[in-house]
């Protein structure tokens, strides 16, 4: 009876250790997330006057800029906080979406998002740094794919209802709905800055710390190459070219199913719903993460998003609407359980900086993906582009089978007295 107790107490107050970092992340993942355009500014785009290729262009853009800028932005974040790169990253997006509204010149798009790119960069990397290492220093990382999972819930569930409202409000001004996820994002500011303690990358609670005296790492670039098994390096490519695979495949379905025939009411409401199923998916992750594990939920992803790619380029609208609701949430899933694995392999000193390094390689292959997908669609057009470019996610799924028939280790040795600490 007395070791019961004693479990249940240190479950609650595991509980409550979490629920204290977890409640204004989640606050945080609504605010962020509300934004209005993400689900049609493509049309936005197309009604500027500007072509396939331009879109893509910017797209790539976009995520070039992103991925340049992550080393730089990662080591910001480890010197000067987490949380001041989540700020200045939210509000330079801010106010490229200002930008973009007031303007129809192609290259002040160029240039707005060149700097959204710089604000992603900012973000991406600080965010699942902070909320990491605050579960660190409060002792509940073991939870951290449950928590992940659902502030993932959150903010794609939030972007699907904010997607809808998108479409409807677009229809009295596009200045609404760009004006409203400026807004949103700096209330997210707001609820970061006065709930959200900071830490930098020297404050982190290093779950790895005996390692980290004993190679005594003071870079990043060192810590990376110790942690960077063949299998890890294998792991950021292969999700890499998954994130290469689904990113551009959500964006440019609302151009494909425009082309097949739906209305942009309808557009906005099948890229909604597969925000919304992309949001709910992740809740499976905890589940899976214990009776599968990223190592077979990678490629049974891949070749989910290579069935969706191919049974688009039927060009039948209504095939188009099914495979996407259907098949867009499984890489979702994998996404969490591979962010997990992420955080396990680097050490807090430098996590930022490490995610960064990760987020760089994603970033580009995303870019180069927007690229190769818009040119397919021009050149092939929308439907059979998209069918050719399933050779992606069968390529990734080719690369990944070595690691998981061998079994090999993503995380070194080094890893294993914080995975001790940890339990």
């Amino acid at each position: 009876m007395t070791d019961t107790t004693e479990a249940v107490g240190r479950s609650a107050a595991f509980d409550d250790a979490a629920r204290s970092v977890t409640r204004p992340f989640y606050a945080y993942a609504v605010l962020a997330n509300s934004l209005f355009q993400r689900g049609v500014f493509v049309i936005f785009l197309y009604q500027q006057g500007f072509s396939a290729g331009q879109v893509a262009l910017l797209q790539t853009l976009l995520f070039l800029v992103s991925g340049l800028a992550e080393l730089p932005t990662g080591i910001i974040a480890d010197r000067i906080g987490r949380r001041a790169s989540i700020v200045i990253g939210q509000v330079l997006v801010a106010g490229c979406l200002l930008g973009q509204v007031t303007s129809s010149n192609y290259w002040v798009f160029l240039a707005l998002f060149i700097g959204q790119g710089v604000g992603m960069a900012c973000v991406s990397g600080s965010d699942t740094a902070l909320l990491y290492d605050l579960l660190v220093r409060r002792g509940a990382t073991a939870g951290y794919v449950r928590i992940r999972s659902r502030f993932t819930m959150l903010g794609t569930v939030t972007s699907g209802v904010a997607i809808v409202l998108g479409g409807q409000l677009q229809q009295f001004s596009w200045g609404i709905v760009y004006v409203g996820s400026a807004s949103c994002l700096v209330l997210a500011v707001v609820v970061l800055m006065s709930r959200v303690p900071e830490i930098r990358g020297a404050d982190a609670v290093d779950e790895q710390d005996g390692a980290e005296k004993e190679h005594g790492d003071t870079t990043a670039w060192r810590a990376m190459l110790r942690v960077a098994t063949p299998a890890l390096v294998t792991l950021v490519v292969v999700s890499g070219l998954m994130h290469a695979t689904l990113t551009p495949y959500i964006i440019f379905t609302q151009k494909t199913l425009s082309d097949q025939g739906a209305n942009t009411g309808l557009v906005s409401v099948v890229i909604s719903a597969g925000f919304l199923v992309g949001g709910l998916t992740p809740l499976l992750s905890d589940r899976a993460n214990r009776r599968i594990g990223y190592r077979v939920i990678a490629p049974v992803s891949l070749l989910a998003l290579a069935v969706a790619l191919g049974l688009t380029g039927l060009g039948l609208v209504w095939v188009t609407v099914a495979a996407f609701l259907v098949l867009v949430g499984i890489p979702e899933i994998t996404a969490v359980l591979v962010d997990n694995a992420f955080n396990e392999a680097v050490p807090s000193r430098h996590r930022a900086s490490l995610l960064s390094m990760i987020a760089f390689v994603e970033s580009v292959l995303i870019g180069i993906g927007y690229l190769v997908l818009g040119a397919l669609m021009d050149g092939l057009g929308s439907s059979v582009g998209m069918a050719a470019y399933a050779a992606v996610p069968l390529l990734a799924c080719l690369l990944w089978l070595p690691v998981l028939f061998r079994g090999a280790r993503v995380t070194t040795e080094i890893e294993k007295p914080a995975d001790r600490k940890a339990s």
